[in-house]
């Protein structure tokens, strides 16, 4: 390849990266930003109204949104949910195995997803995408996907840099469709750098990972306590720092729900 010839091609290449680049920032601007000075609900076990000082709303991806509210849709991302296990064993090369047996989160009797290869990600990036069109189709305004971590709990299996590269994928997505992305878990990653918009910490308080989260994203962090004592404690530290509600664990509809006086 002759001098002129590499110079053209390099220009192209940069000329093409700055397009990606100017089109993905042009995306995530389009997206409605989380909203602050209101409080949040977490329904992921079921739905109900909210009161009037509670302007986010936080469902499954099988819930309706609520309106005039703005609802963030829940989607599992890097593990199955327990009512999708015929769905996935129809998808069984798109699940990690460890001896033959699905690796299962234990805490949650997930398991998890084989980020481990650039096709299988892009495999499942295509079925997530399809389930964040569907959440935008029916009104969500943001989407957060859940378990950016489960590499961690993947028996070496799986690597940060798979999950981070299919975390792109995945807010990629989301913005394609209008929403904005939410970070689930990996306390202290940035993940602006892949694109998410804001961050949902659970048990920060409890961890001691509210700051790692609020580090990057400021005021756009909504933390789920499921203790009382830790509801307290991110209450005195935090004050109106941070957007933070005390459920149970089943996150049932009719249980426990309380904030920050």
């Amino acid at each position: 390849m002759s001098s002129l010839l590499r110079t053209r091609l390099i220009v192209v290449l940069a000329v093409l990266a700055a397009s990606f680049l100017a089109d993905a920032a042009a995306m995530a601007a389009a997206v409605d930003p989380l909203p602050t000075g209101t409080r949040f609900d977490y329904q992921l076990g079921g739905v109900r109204d909210v009161p009037s000082d509670v302007g986010i709303v936080v469902r499954d991806r099988t819930a309706p949104p609520l309106p005039g509210h703005y609802n963030i849709c829940y989607v599992n991302g890097f593990q199955t949910q327990a009512s999708q296990l015929r769905f996935w064993r129809r998808h069984d090369d798109l699940v990690l195995h460890r001896g033959g047996r699905p690796v299962v989160d234990s805490a949650w009797e997930e398991w998890l997803l084989d980020i481990g290869t650039a096709g299988k990600r892009h495999r499942l990036a295509a079925i997530v995408d399809r389930w964040t069109a569907g959440c935008a189709r029916h009104g969500f305004e943001a989407v957060e996907f859940d378990n950016l971590d489960s590499f961690t709990r993947s028996h070496g299996l799986l690597r940060r840099a798979d999950a981070v590269r299919y975390a792109r994928a995945l807010v990629r997505g989301a913005h394609r469709v209008g929403l904005a992305a939410g970070q689930k878990n990996l306390a202290g990653f940035d993940g602006r750098r892949v694109g998410y918009d804001f961050a949902i910490a659970e048990e920060c308080g409890r961890y001691d990972e509210c700051d790692a989260y609020r580090r990057h994203y400021g005021r756009a962090v909504l933390a789920v306590e499921y203790r009382r004592r830790d509801l307290a404690a991110d209450c005195r530290r935090y004050g109106d720092q941070l957007n933070v509600v005390l459920r149970d664990r089943d996150l049932s509809a009719d249980s426990v729900r309380r904030w920050c006086s």
